[in-house]
């Protein structure tokens, strides 16, 4: 679902393009305000309308998903710290749902004691919280985990 800004309540404060992970939220000086240029490129990610303080962008659904007389809008309240989605189908029914917005900072979040990542073999293809299989259990290599095929490696 593209997004687009609604001009009336844009302030061109450029939130949308610094946040836009691919980069088509632009501002433009002379109409003073920001603007999807390539709606088509959208990676619906959503940031910048989370992001925008006016509550001045919104997407336009998809006509297979949500045609005719839908809207989904978005709006942020600093004050109780939520984000709000309001999403009217085309019938008219109304939905609402308010989630809180992230007030840790970034890099703040850290895993918890027990599953601290560890140096390992870079070989072994166990996930960083699977224990590695040893010798004695079913389907191991007994090297720790799944066995390479190294033909022609010289090992």
């Amino acid at each position: 679902m593209p997004t687009y800004v609604i001009a009336s309540k844009c302030k061109n404060n450029g939130k949308c393009v610094e946040i836009c992970p691919s980069d088509i939220m632009h501002t433009d000086p002379a109409i003073d305000m920001a603007w999807n240029v390539e709606p088509d490129m959208c990676w619906e990610c959503l940031s910048c309308v989370k992001a925008c303080p006016e509550n001045a962008i919104e997407v336009r659904p998809y006509a297979d998903i949500s045609p005719l007389r839908s809207e989904i809008a978005v709006s942020r309240n600093e004050g109780k710290n939520v984000i709000k989605w309001k999403i009217t189908y085309r019938d008219s029914r109304v939905k609402e749902f308010e989630f809180p917005i992230r007030t840790t900072g970034w890099d703040t979040i850290l895993p918890p004691s027990s599953s601290q990542l560890k140096a390992g073999n870079l070989d072994d293809q166990a996930l960083y919280r699977e224990e590695p299989k040893t010798a004695g259990s079913s389907g191991a290599s007994g090297k720790g985990g799944i066995q390479r095929n190294n033909k022609g490696s010289g090992k």
